[in-house]
């Protein structure tokens, strides 16, 4: 059997827990600070215990040298252990606790000393700066040992100085304050010891609880996934705080919004504007998948709430699907026209069959001429008016969809657009908003008609789209221009409420406006003016006269008819009526 394997030894080091490793810092943190503020407190503390000895000694010789008696006593009286001097020397040192107290003369030679057989002896230290008139303060050694003294000169009455004072303090009684103070001093240093402990254990906690017990590297390896996510999804992601203030936006959400990092710790109001996706941003408006346009795309936002009072937001593009969910539903209703117009060709073929087995030739043959001039007509009389061919095949399809749906659709007296147009996409998107607005408008309703009216001013081109139908109330005509809002259900593939929005933005792009008011006769119409939307026209060329009034209608054209011109309607999103 194989040998066991050895144990593994646990590596000394830092611990792996935020915790542990942040309670062990502070920890030694706290120690170091109460062991420096230690340190540092008894540093100066010894220096002024010192001065506070050589102090007193100076005052115990200045209250000695102060007594006239004792000058008169040095010099009527000679250095006897059992004189005046000595006996008053004495009594000062016992009732001071001074170590000694010395009388000398100008010769150095003591009168007073608490040995009374050093009495006539010379003093053992210089004393020649205290005969000299100076008062001095030192640490020195002498016969008794080393003491804080203190020296003064000794004046008679006159001023004159006959001699000095010198007293000294035991300097064993200065180190045993200073050692008895240091006890009290780590006692204070403890307890401030234990005080920081346990808050740097209770912030441990707190940060624990609020890390969730993860280590740095956990921390650091989460930061480094964050933003590799946050840069790497197809979302858009804006974090906000309590005031609404930027605290992120991934690269998505700058792409999508238009803006870049400088919004961050800006309000949404500043960075974004005022408008439905600020609102939609901020919380303002409320639901889910919220509908919002952003320049020329269609944005989806959700927010969501954070536990620090501020909200997570994120955006989705859906301009691409919903340019396709228009093209679709305009696909459809092309297949439905279609549709009918196969069931009308069939009526014509059986017609047309029984007009030649009743050998009625001549009917045939005006028979046919009729149903192809129909069609011919109905392109010549769009592409008269309409020299932009996307334009022109857009209304010719409307045309077929509206007789379809038994709606009227007329091209207005005036009409007419040179083939000069510097965006025609973006005037095709709005012509059929426009226009399927309209007829979802008068679909169903009495003698429904729809006008178009086109022209070009200079450089400006000018549309006009006027239905039969209800009408919109004053206090509305701005309204409808808001993201999301609609009074129609939502198709299979998304939600309304962005066409009309769309169109004033593409408008207000290029400089220009719309607006909704009433259609003479009752219903609506729409103006959008396009500044600089046509090129200027080339040198020498002539203008092309306007056509006559035409009509394209469900009663002139037969149901059969079909579109001459296909083309792809790139409509963003359903309409806001």
């Amino acid at each position: 059997m194989s040998p066991s394997p050895p144990a593994r030894r646990r590596r000394l080091g830092m611990p792996r827990r935020m915790f542990s490793q942040l309670l062990l810092m502070q920890l030694t943190i706290a120690a170091g600070v109460a062991v420096l503020a230690t340190g540092l407190f008894l540093a100066p503390l010894s220096h002024l215990l010192d001065d506070q000895a050589m102090r007193r000694a100076l005052a115990i010789a200045q209250t000695t040298a102060a007594q006239p008696q004792i000058a008169e006593d040095l010099q009527s009286t000679p250095a006897s252990p059992y004189g005046p001097v000595q006996a008053e020397a004495e009594r000062i040192r016992r009732a001071s606790h001074a170590e000694y107290v010395v009388v000398m003369n100008m010769n150095h030679v003591r009168w007073s000393h608490r040995d009374p057989t050093k009495v006539g002896d010379p003093v053992s230290t210089d004393p020649s700066e205290a005969l000299a008139g100076k008062e001095v303060m030192e640490i020195d050694s002498g016969t008794l040992g080393r003491s804080a003294r203190g020296k003064v000169p000794l004046r008679d009455a006159h001023g004159t100085i006959i001699g000095a004072v010198s007293v000294g303090i035991e300097y064993d009684s200065v180190r045993a304050r200073l050692i008895h103070a240091i006890p009290g001093l780590f006692a204070y240093a403890g307890t401030a010891l234990a005080i920081g402990a346990l808050a740097a254990y209770l912030i441990a906690r707190r940060i624990q609880r609020q890390t969730r017990d993860l280590a740095f590297s956990d921390i650091s390896a989460l930061l480094a996934e964050r933003e590799a996510m946050l840069h790497g999804i197809r979302e858009g992601v804006v974090a906000l705080d309590r005031r609404d203030r930027v605290r992120l936006l991934n690269d998505e959400a700058q792409r999508l919004l238009g803006i870049g990092d400088e919004a961050v710790g800006r309000s949404l109001d500043e960075a974004l504007g005022e408008g439905r996706t600020t609102d939609v941003l901020a919380g303002r408006v409320t639901g889910t998948d919220l509908i919002t346009v952003r320049g020329h795309r269609v944005l989806v936002a959700n927010r969501m709430p954070t536990d620090d009072g501020g909200a997570v937001a994120t955006l989705r593009d859906r301009t691409e699907l919903e340019q396709l969910g228009r093209e679709l539903d305009s696909t459809r209703g092309l297949i439905d026209a279609l549709r009918a117009q196969d069931h009308e060709h069939a009526n014509r073929m059986h017609t047309l069959l029984g007009l030649l087995e009743l050998e009625m030739y001549d009917d045939a043959v005006e028979f046919v001429g009729e149903v192809v001039g129909d069609h011919r007509a109905t392109a010549e009389q769009v592409t008269e008016k309409i020299h932009d061919p996307l334009l022109a095949a857009l209304l010719v399809g409307k045309a077929t969809v509206a007789a379809e749906r038994g709606v009227a659709l007329w091209i207005a007296d005036g009409t007419l657009m040179p083939d000069r147009l510097i965006d025609p996409r973006g005037l095709v998107t709005i012509v059929g908003n426009l226009v399927d607005n309209a007829l979802d408008a008068v679909a169903g309703t009495p003698h429904a008609r729809v006008e178009v009216a086109l022209r070009a001013e200079g450089r400006t081109a000018v549309l006009k789209v006027r239905d039969t139908g209800p009408g919109i109330p004053a206090d509305r005509r701005e309204l409808i221009f808001t993201d999301g809002w609609s009074t129609k259900q939502p198709p299979a593939h998304g939600k309304r409420g962005i066409g009309l929005s769309l169109v004033r933005r593409l408008a207000e792009r290029q400089g220009g406006s719309a607006r909704a008011g009433d259609a003479d006769g009752g219903g609506a119409e729409f103006t959008v003016v396009l500044p600089e939307a046509l090129e200027e026209p080339a040198p020498g060329a002539q203008p092309v006269p306007a056509a006559g009034r035409d009509l394209v209608s469900a009663q002139e054209a037969p149901a059969g008819q079909g579109p001459p011109l296909e083309t792809s309607l790139p409509n963003f999103e359903e309409d806001s009526r």
